[in-house]
């Protein structure tokens, strides 16, 4: 069972070295998508590290815009041209970390061929709150001034908008597991179909709804599996789950998730310590 990890990173190359360190396995590639923003210049010595390799066409990312969107699919291009055959690819961001040891993932992967790991909800009835992502229209990724004065303008003017082709949405967190032979009609389906490809530019936070809804609208709906095997503590309320720290260890070793996030290694590195111990025990 041959596995990718596609890293969606930003900042703190060292975390991103641990991080990376905990992937390596003989069956495991890693591939890093670094913000356009941040100097690569911090991150080349990673280069040098077996079996990672860096997205070539990077993009600038900004929250809640398209382009995060853009970063991903560069990435799933990038490995599905890259000549080699993944069974499963891996979306993490920098700040992620295994609470498994790879062998662990990797059987538990090898059982489960074929399949989607990724949080959905429907957006009506389950998940209303999301509604206005697609019904309006949102310019975050126009980075002009005076963009939201003219989005309210627009959204006054203009009706609700809806989704290309009947699609129905579906949606929930942007970080998932899922099989390159999922990536591989997500990437199809998204260069067949302009008119989504326009739609989803104007749209918020589409990285959250737009590779669960490919897939729920397809003849992969079956193999969605409605777990993204992930640990993330949205407790707090906020627009961003809650950084880890040690209170938090109990609930992470006992939780059966292959990952969690979000980590900060420079404030509670002792946590990556307890599950790295955890792992050898």
């Amino acid at each position: 069972m041959k596995l990718a990890h596609l890293i969606l990173a930003h900042s703190e190359p060292k975390q991103l070295e641990l991080l990376i360190t905990k992937l390596t396995y003989p069956d495991a590639t890693v591939y890093i998508h670094l913000d356009k923003k941040t100097s690569v210049e911090p991150f080349a010595y990673l280069m040098d590290f077996e079996n990672v390799f860096f997205i070539e066409d990077r993009v600038k990312v900004y929250w809640g815009s398209y382009n995060i969107v853009e970063a991903t699919l560069n990435g799933f291009k990038q490995i599905l041209s890259s000549g080699h055959k993944y069974d499963y690819i891996n979306l993490l961001s920098g700040q992620d970390y295994p609470l498994k040891s790879q062998q662990y993932i990797h059987s538990f992967l090898s059982q489960n061929p074929g399949k989607a790991f990724m949080n959905y909800r429907l957006f009506n009835p389950d998940w209303m709150e999301a509604l206005p992502r697609i019904q309006s229209y949102h310019f975050n990724n126009l980075q002009i001034p005076g963009r939201y004065t003219f989005q309210r303008i627009i959204n006054i003017l203009f009706p609700q908008r809806e989704l290309p082709n009947k699609l129905i949405p579906v949606g929930r967190s942007q970080w998932f597991t899922i099989s390159s032979d999922c990536v591989d009609h997500i990437l199809k389906y998204w260069d067949s179909n302009a008119g989504l490809r326009r739609f989803i530019k104007l749209t918020w936070a589409p990285d959250e709804f737009i590779f669960q809804t490919i897939l729920f609208n397809s003849e992969y709906k079956n193999r969605l599996v409605n777990d993204d095997l992930r640990y993330i503590d949205w407790s707090g309320g906020g627009v961003s789950p809650k950084t880890l720290t040690m209170a938090d260890a109990d609930k992470l070793v006992t939780s059966g998730k292959l990952f969690a996030r979000k980590f900060d290694r420079k404030n509670d590195g002792a946590l990556l310590d307890f599950i790295d111990k955890h792992n050898r025990d």
